[in-house]
């Protein structure tokens, strides 16, 4: 299998990224991204493109692949809403268009968020354009679209956020997580989980599109065993 991830030095996108690279069915993890993640991985090649919404000088290396994980996103907090548009629906069109038409038989996983708004007509800005932007997905011609709306995201193996605001949260509440842990139960997954559901429904699909954190904890709990049952084999 061949995938691509977007946001691969995001704090989910890092968590997919070490999952792919640990999956034995995997093959070529390749990153395309502002920036390189600063990981070395047989399996690992990296594009790097200043203009993310603007593919075509590497669409050559865009085709080929069986799925997309999208982990690019921002924080609305202090955004205008054309503006969280632009970065928000806007870049993800952009390159999730140009991705169905070289690849028409791709999973596309797009990291969504707890509490999305499908009605596009909610009260609540992030929710609306994150919405938005759900419904468009699923208009495009690929094999699949899975949309995975995360609440709390538990950051693994020192893995942190590179928005500021978001860091700073983590750092504060770090002491709290193995209380998070038995209060939210499955309603918290980690930056792992998330990883494995990836892998999960590109491979073996799922009952429905859009998948709440309960889902992907079962999802990833399942992938997890079905890996300790291979290393046990």
């Amino acid at each position: 299998m061949k995938v691509l991830i977007y946001g691969a030095t995001g704090m989910v996108g890092q968590g997919v990224l070490r999952e792919c690279l640990r999956a034995r069915d995997v093959e070529l993890v390749q990153t395309v991204g502002r920036r390189e993640t600063g990981i070395e991985h047989p399996k690992l090649r990296e594009k790097v493109l200043a203009d993310l919404a603007d593919s075509r000088t590497i669409e050559p290396d865009l085709s080929g692949f069986d799925a997309c994980y999208f982990c690019l996103g921002v924080s609305s907090f202090g955004m205008s809403e054309a503006d969280y548009t632009r970065v928000t629906y806007d870049l993800t069109l952009a390159i999730a268009t140009t991705l169905a038409r070289l690849n028409p038989r791709m999973t596309f996983v797009y990291v969504s968020g707890s509490g999305t708004d499908s009605s596009e007509r909610g009260r609540t800005m992030w929710a609306r354009v994150k919405g938005r932007t759900e419904n468009a997905l699923q208009r495009l011609p690929f094999r699949a679209v899975y949309l995975f709306r995360p609440g709390a995201i538990e950051p693994l193996e020192g893995i942190r956020s590179k928005t500021r605001m978001y860091h700073l949260v983590y750092m504060l509440t770090k002491p709290l997580w193995p209380l998070l842990r038995v209060v939210l139960g499955d309603r918290l997954v980690t930056t792992a989980d998330v990883g494995r559901a990836m892998l999960a429904v590109t491979t073996r699909g799922a009952p429905k599109n859009v998948l709440e954190a309960r889902d992907l904890h079962a999802i990833a709990a399942d992938q997890a065993r079905r890996d300790a049952t291979v290393d046990a084999a």
